[in-house]
C-alpha cells in the first residue's frame, strides 16, 4: 500500500512540475532504455522508427507492383516482341517457341495483373500510407511521448511483414501466385481445380491478406486511442491539425470494415478446404457436376466490397490529410474553411459505408436497390468537393512556396479533380452497365485512388523527410520525379479513359485478335511507353530516397518551414519520447499563419493580450 502511495506521490510531483498529466510513459525522458541494435532498429517500439519501417516496406512493394506493372504493360503495347531477355528473372512463365522468340505465359499474365493490384492497394497505399504518416505524426502532432500501445504499435508492423514475407513467397511456388483477379471473386478463387493460379498460390493470398488485417485493425486501435486519450494540455478536437482528422477516420474506417473482409476469406478457405457451400452452387467442371450446391458468388462480392469501397476512403483519407497541412504550410496561409475541412471527413467516413454496391451494378442486383447506391454514390461527391474548393481557396492569394512537396499538392488536388469526374459517370448505373470491366474503370480508379493518393504520400515524404531523417532530399531530383510522373500519369490513364469508351475489355491478355480492337493498337503502344517513363521516374524517387538518408542536406534548424505545428518543437535528433522536457502546451490552433504580422505563430505561442481564440 506504501509503494502505491509513494506513486500516486510522484504522479502528483510530476503533474505538479509539469502542469498536467504527461501520460506517465516509463521513457518520458529520453531514449535511456533502448540500448542495442535490435530494440533501435529491429523489434522497436518507438512510433517514429515504426513509420520508417512501414514507409521502406512500402517503397519495397511499390517497387515489386510497378514492376509487375511494366511487364504486363509491354504484353499490351507489343504483344508480338520478343520477352525472351525477361526469363532469367520470370523462368517458367516465358515460353520460348522454336523461333527463340519469348512469350509471357497468358496464365501468368493473369497472376502480374493480380498481384500489382494486390500489392498497390494494400501493401503500398494502405499500409505505406497509413502506417507511415499516422504512426509518424500522431503523436507529434497531438503532444504525445508515443503511442498508446508502443507494444501493439510493433506488432502491427510485425504482422503486416509477415504478411509480405507470405505474399513474397507465393510468387515463387511452382504453380504459380494466385491469378483470379485481386478481388478474388468466387467460383475461380474458391476451387483450387479451377485454375493453376488457384491453387496453392491463392491460399498463400488468403492467408497473407488475413494477417494484414490483424496488423490494420492493432494499428487502427493505437491510432483511435492515442489521439482520443492522449493530447498533450490544451489541443481540443477543434485545434487539432486536418492531418490527425484524416487520420483518425481512417482507422475508424478500418476497424469496422476490414473485420467483414477477414470474414469473408475465412469462408472463401472453407469453401477452399474443409467442403463447405458458402459460395458455390450449380457449377460444372470439365464435365462434371460439383456435389456442393446452395451457395452465391454474390455474397462474397458484398463482403469483399463493404470493405472495398470504404477502402479507397482509407488510401485517399490520409492523402488528403497530408495535402491539406502541406499546402497551409507552403502557401503560408490558414487553411480555408477548416470546419468545413473537418465535416466533410467526418461525412466521407459515414457515406463510404452506404456506397459499396455501385461496384455490384451488373451482379443481378434489383434495380430499386442500385437507385439508392447510386444517389448516395453522387452525394459523395459534395464534402470531396467541399474540399477541393477549400484546397484552391488556400492556394489563392497565398506566398506559394514551389517546392516539391507543394508540387505534388497540386498535382494531387488536379488528379483528385480529373479522376472524381469520371467517377461521376460511373456511379450512375444505366451508364456503368456500359462502362463495366473496360478501361475506362481502370483509368477512373487509377487515377483518383491510385495517382493521386500516390501524389499525397510523395507530398508527406519530401516534407516530413527532415523529421524522419535529419536530412533533406535533394528538390532537383524531386522536381524532375514531379514532373514526369504528372505528365506521365495523364499520359497513361487519359487515352485509358477513350478506349475504355470505345469498348475496349480490361484484363485482356492481348486485343490484335479481334477486329474491333485493332484500331487502338498505337495508342497501346503509348500508354506502354509512357507507363515505362513514368516508371523509371519512380526509380529516381527512390534513389533519392536512400541517397538524401545518408548524404542529404543536414536539417540545421528546428523548424525549417515555419510551421505551427508541434512536430517541429522537437528537437533535430529526437529520442524515444519526442520532448527531453516537458510536453508543449497548446494555446491555439494549428493554422495561424499571416496573423498579426508575423508569418506564422507556433501552436504553442500564448495568446497576445485581448488575442482572441483563433476564429475557424
Amino acid at each position: 500500500m506504501s509503494d502505491t502511495h509513494t506513486t500516486h506521490v510522484e504522479k502528483d510531483k510530476l503533474i505538479q512540475e509539469l502542469g498536467y498529466d504527461d501520460h506517465f510513459h516509463e521513457h518520458h525522458h529520453g531514449d535511456k532504455y533502448q540500448t542495442n541494435f535490435l530494440t533501435t532498429y529491429i523489434f522497436s517500439q518507438d512510433h517514429k522508427m515504426i513509420a520508417r519501417q512501414f514507409l521502406i516496406t512500402g517503397i519495397f512493394w511499390a517497387v515489386i507492383g510497378a514492376s509487375m506493372s511494366i511487364i504486363f504493360r509491354l504484353q499490351l503495347g507489343f504483344p508480338d516482341a520478343d520477352l525472351s531477355w525477361l526469363k532469367p528473372l520470370l523462368g517458367q512463365w516465358i515460353t520460348i517457341n522454336d523461333a527463340g522468340i519469348g512469350r509471357l505465359d497468358p496464365e501468368f499474365y493473369y497472376a502480374l495483373v493480380t498481384m500489382h493490384g494486390t500489392i498497390i492497394v494494400f501493401f503500398v497505399l494502405t499500409a505505406g500510407l497509413s502506417g507511415t504518416f499516422s504512426n509518424l505524426l500522431i503523436p507529434l502532432q497531438v503532444g504525445a511521448r508515443d503511442m498508446a500501445s508502443p507494444f501493439l504499435n510493433m506488432l502491427s508492423y510485425w504482422f503486416f511483414f509477415l504478411s509480405s514475407v507470405v505474399m513474397f513467397y507465393s510468387l515463387f511456388i511452382s504453380t504459380g501466385p494466385f491469378a483470379g483477379g485481386w478481388t478474388a471473386y468466387p467460383p475461380l478463387s474458391a476451387l483450387p481445380q479451377a485454375s493453376s493460379g488457384s491453387g496453392a498460390g491463392m491460399t498463400l493470398w488468403t492467408v497473407s491478406l488475413v494477417l494484414f488485417v490483424v496488423s490494420v485493425l492493432l494499428g487502427g486501435m493505437n491510432y483511435i486511442t492515442t489521439v482520443l486519450n492522449l493530447r498533450t494540455k490544451g489541443m481540443s478536437m477543434w485545434r487539432m491539425p486536418l492531418t490527425i482528422w484524416a487520420f483518425l477516420v481512417t482507422a475508424i474506417l478500418a476497424l469496422l470494415s476490414f473485420p467483414v473482409l477477414a470474414s469473408g476469406f475465412f469462408l472463401l478457405l472453407f469453401d477452399r478446404g474443409l467442403g463447405t457451400s458458402f459460395y458455390l452452387s450449380d457449377i460444372f467442371i470439365n464435365g462434371q457436376a460439383l456435389d456442393r450446391i446452395g451457395g452465391s458468388p454474390i455474397l462474397y462480392q458484398h463482403l469483399f466490397w463493404f470493405l472495398g469501397h470504404p477502402e479507397v476512403y482509407i488510401i485517399i483519407l490520409p492523402a488528403m490529410g497530408i495535402v491539406s497541412e502541406v499546402l497551409s504550410v507552403h502557401a503560408r496561409k490558414p487553411i480555408f474553411g477548416y470546419r468545413a475541412m473537418v465535416y466533410s471527413i467526418l461525412a466521407i467516413g459515414f457515406l463510404s459505408f452506404i456506397v459499396w454496391a455501385h461496384h455490384m451494378f451488373m451482379s443481378g442486383v434489383n434495380p430499386f436497390i442500385s437507385n439508392f447506391f447510386v444517389v448516395f454514390t453522387l452525394i459523395i461527391a459534395v464534402p470531396s468537393a467541399v474540399k477541393v474548393f477549400n484546397w484552391i481557396s488556400t492556394l489563392y492569394g497565398g506566398n506559394i512556396r514551389m517546392n516539391t512537396a507543394m508540387l505534388f499538392c497540386i498535382g494531387f488536388v488536379s488528379m483528385f479533380i480529373s479522376g472524381g469526374l469520371t467517377g461521376i459517370f460511373l456511379g450512375n448505373s444505366s451508364i456503368d452497365i456500359q462502362q463495366h470491366d473496360t478501361y475506362f474503370v481502370v483509368a477512373h480508379f487509377h487515377i483518383v485512388m491510385g495517382v493521386a493518393a500516390f501524389f499525397g504520400m510523395f507530398a508527406g515524404v519530401y516534407n516530413w523527410f527532415p523529421k524522419m531523417f535529419g536530412r533533406f532530399m535533394n528538390e532537383t531530383l524531386g522536381k524532375i520525379h514531379f514532373w514526369v510522373t504528372m505528365i506521365g500519369a495523364y499520359a497513361v490513364f487519359g487515352p485509358m479513359h477513350y478506349i475504355g469508351m470505345a469498348g475496349v475489355p480490361r484484363r485482356y491478355y492481348r486485343f490484335d485478335n479481334f477486329d474491333a480492337f485493332k484500331d487502338f493498337d498505337d495508342l497501346n503502344k503509348f500508354i506502354t511507353v509512357a507507363a515505362i517513363i513514368t516508371f523509371f521516374a519512380q526509380i529516381l524517387f527512390v534513389v533519392n530516397f536512400f541517397w538524401s538518408m545518408y548524404k542529404g542536406k543536414k536539417m540545421t534548424e528546428q523548424n525549417p518551414y515555419g510551421s505551427n505545428s508541434l512536430e517541429w518543437t522537437t528537437p533535430i535528433e529526437t529520442g524515444h519520447g519526442n520532448w527531453p522536457g516537458k510536453i508543449p502546451t497548446v494555446q491555439r490552433w494549428a493554422y495561424d499563419y499571416g496573423k498579426d504580422d508575423k508569418e506564422f505563430i507556433p501552436q504553442h505561442t500564448p495568446l497576445a493580450e485581448g488575442e482572441e481564440h483563433s476564429s475557424h
